[in-house]
């Protein structure tokens, strides 16, 4: 009798210490949540309906993918993507990747600062320049808890934060439901026109991101640590198995939910080509409660997104140049380029967009590097890729980068 009374604690605390290790991929799955999805996303649904949805699916599909390749490549060998790719190529091939993965950082960092001065500017009227600044001074203060506090209370606070984007996002679904045959349509793998390539392009490089993908290696490293241990391994990649399903899971509807509600309450309405705009269309349309909710939703993703992007672009410089930059100082560096496009006075939105684009031709770079090395077992013994997981892999990288290919072709003709 007692030994039957001993065992729910025994399960109850099994679980409980899995779910302690969850976590990394939840700091990963920001970068899909980031102002430039919500861009990409809302341009989508405003001018095209539900027409790119399977877009979005499928991206998700392959972001699965990717980051639980990233995470178990960190838990199996010990080292991060960069680290690996750092001790493979020559010094001037380290520079030259380095300097295309810095560009790729950077835009992220760039539209993540920019999607926080929106939000400001929206909630509260702050000038885009001053909201610059500020989204820079406050994601200061959330890296900071991760070189004070360590990993866990800076992955606290950016679960958080994803929990408040979420609600931001996904609460107009309620108040305006999509319809169901729209949806289901959308689910039909087509394009209609150039323009609707240059936005798949815009949403793919939104939605699979490349400094994620280079991150996500470090973030399951540091967390878990390496183990000599083939058993002890085997038990953390599974967990992790779990940790990107339920985070990328969760990216993945918020995404979605972002094209369903333009798709809804924008499609159609005038000036719903920026943010500000579908903002203001959101809010006449749902309530000043919805609208307030979406710009709380832009806030915490460009505060989330703008941080975890910083922490990636110290990672790539680490692993691939050995050479490290306080995160802070880091932070104060690459502020400079959005800083400069808010004062400026380019259009946010098309900076935004734009800026996604760039993120889709810099994804091959991170993703075939990725998928060769989990398919050498010389590199991952025996977590090395299954021969179905190896074909995924490569069906994702053909398909990225058919796209882009197509998405050069249109620009340089002139058809987007």
């Amino acid at each position: 009798m007692a030994s039957t009374l001993a065992r729910p604690p025994v399960t109850t605390s099994r679980w409980r210490s899995r779910l302690l290790l969850l976590g990394p991929a939840f700091v990963a799955a920001i970068a899909y949540v980031d102002p430039g999805n919500v861009a990409a996303n809302l341009t989508a649904g405003a001018n095209y309906g539900y027409l790119l949805v399977w877009v979005l699916v499928a991206a998700n599909i392959m972001a699965v993918l990717v980051q639980y390749q990233s995470a178990k490549l960190g838990l199996a060998t010990g080292h991060s993507l960069p680290e690996l790719l750092g001790k493979r190529l020559g010094t001037r091939q380290r520079r030259l990747f380095w300097a295309q993965a810095e560009l790729v950082a950077g835009a992220t960092d760039m539209a993540e600062v920019i999607g926080g001065a929106v939000a400001l500017n929206l909630l509260f009227g702050v000038p885009l320049l001053l909201g610059g600044v500020i989204i820079g001074f406050a994601s200061m203060l959330i890296l900071t808890l991760q070189s004070s506090r360590g990993q866990k209370t800076f992955e606290s606070a950016i679960i958080a934060l994803l929990a408040v984007i979420a609600v931001g996002f996904v609460s107009g679904l309620f108040v305006s439901p999509p319809q169901a045959g729209g949806v289901l349509s959308g689910l039909v793998p087509r394009f209609e026109g150039p323009d609707t390539v240059l936005l798949a392009a815009s949403m793919l490089g939104a939605t699979v991101m490349p400094h994620a993908i280079y991150l996500h290696s470090a973030l399951a490293r540091d967390r878990h640590g390496f183990s000599a241990d083939p058993v002890v391994r085997t038990k953390l990649i599974r967990t992790t198995r779990v940790d990107v399903v339920g985070a990328l899971l969760l990216a993945g509807i918020v995404n979605i939910a972002m094209l369903l509600l333009a798709a809804t309450s924008l499609r159609g309405v005038e000036g719903t080509d920026t943010i500000a705009g579908a903002h203001a269309a959101v809010t006449s349309a749902l309530g000043p409660v919805i609208g307030v909710a979406f710009g709380v939703g832009l806030l915490a993703s460009g505060l989330a997104s703008t941080s975890v992007g910083c922490y990636a672009g110290a990672t790539i410089m680490g692993g691939l140049l050995k050479f490290r930059v306080p995160l802070l100082l880091r932070r104060v560096i690459t502020l400079v380029p959005a800083l400069i496009i808010l004062g400026a006075g380019i259009e946010p939105t098309l900076a935004l967009v734009t800026s996604q684009v760039l993120l889709s031709f810099g994804i091959p770079f991170a993703l075939i590097p990725l998928i060769r090395l989990t398919g050498k077992r010389e590199v991952m013994g025996i977590h090395a890729d299954s021969p179905a997981l190896k074909i995924a892999g490569w069906t994702s990288a053909v398909l990225i980068v058919g796209l882009n290919c197509v998405l050069i072709v249109l620009t340089v003709t002139g058809n987007s």
